[in-house]
């Protein structure tokens, strides 16, 4: 992949769906020139991308894309998010900063160095990778915004069994995960999502809390609407990094009717 190449993919819907699904960290790839500044051997890098990968996330947001009755749209991350990642704040707002997880990761799941601490390199990655794709995600929620009157940005992710080193969040460990933010989850999208997922054992805002929305709109728009949603791996793949089970349909299909009601509610 070059710099002329985008990290992600924007996958059309339908002229009337206001709802986004965002796979951030589905992907395993990593540019040569970034891997080269990786200071894992290759054993430790696959160790590593299998406890951080979203594993089939993109699969689960397709199943669900294909189900609804009215396709949303999706923006895809094409890139491992040990390069950049793209749900981070990209400066000191950020918590996970304090474990070495900010935009660009210093530290691995375990604390161990993952890349040398160098700001003008992390900036470089910034504008490179990181920054195309707030602003793709961006003029993504304006388009639904101005076709629609209203945008539903729903992040699907994914989240080990067994708790990672580096979590500062609760010790639970749900099969679904429903993060919420305080300015842009309406009471009707945590009914619909208990709804949908409530054949799960379905907690929010633990392990993981909040959910992505641009800078842009971030507190400022109430037109935007966003959950995350976090599935438990065990659900649906075998752990760790194998591959999907027969759990994928169940939970693409929950995030179809999630879909479908986030569409025709919001």
């Amino acid at each position: 992949m070059n710099d002329t190449e985008p990290g992600h993919r924007v996958l059309p819907g339908g002229d009337a769906s206001p709802v986004i699904l965002h796979v951030p960290h589905a992907a395993i790839a990593i540019p040569a020139d970034v891997r080269a500044g990786l200071l894992l051997d290759d054993v430790e890098l696959a160790a590593e991308l299998a406890a951080m990968t979203d594993a089939h996330t993109d699969l689960i947001a397709a199943y669900a894309a294909d189900a609804a009755r009215l396709r949303p749209w999706s923006l895809v991350n094409g890139l491992s998010r040990l390069v950049v990642d793209p749900e981070r704040f990209p400066d000191e707002r950020e918590p996970m900063i304090a474990v070495g997880m900010g935009a660009v990761y210093t530290r691995t799941s375990a604390g161990a160095p993952l890349r040398a601490d160098d700001p003008a390199a992390a900036k470089a990655l910034v504008e490179r990778w990181f920054d195309p794709y707030a602003a793709a995600m961006t003029e993504l929620v304006d388009a639904r915004l101005a076709a629609t009157g209203r945008a539903v940005i729903i992040d699907v992710h994914s989240y080990p069994r067994e708790r990672l080193p580096y979590e500062i969040g609760g010790v639970e460990r749900p099969e679904v995960c429903l993060g919420t933010d305080s300015a842009h989850t309406p009471p009707w999208l945590v009914e619909a999502a208990r709804s949908a997922f409530a054949d799960y054992d379905a907690a929010f805002d633990s392990p993981f809390a909040g959910c992505y929305v641009p800078l842009k709109h971030h507190g400022k728009d109430t037109r935007v609407h966003g959950l995350m949603i976090e599935l438990r791996r065990d659900g649906y793949s075998v752990e760790p990094g194998g591959p999907p089970t027969e759990g994928l349909a169940a939970v693409g299909a929950a995030l179809a009717r999630l879909v479908d009601a986030c569409a025709a509610l919001a």
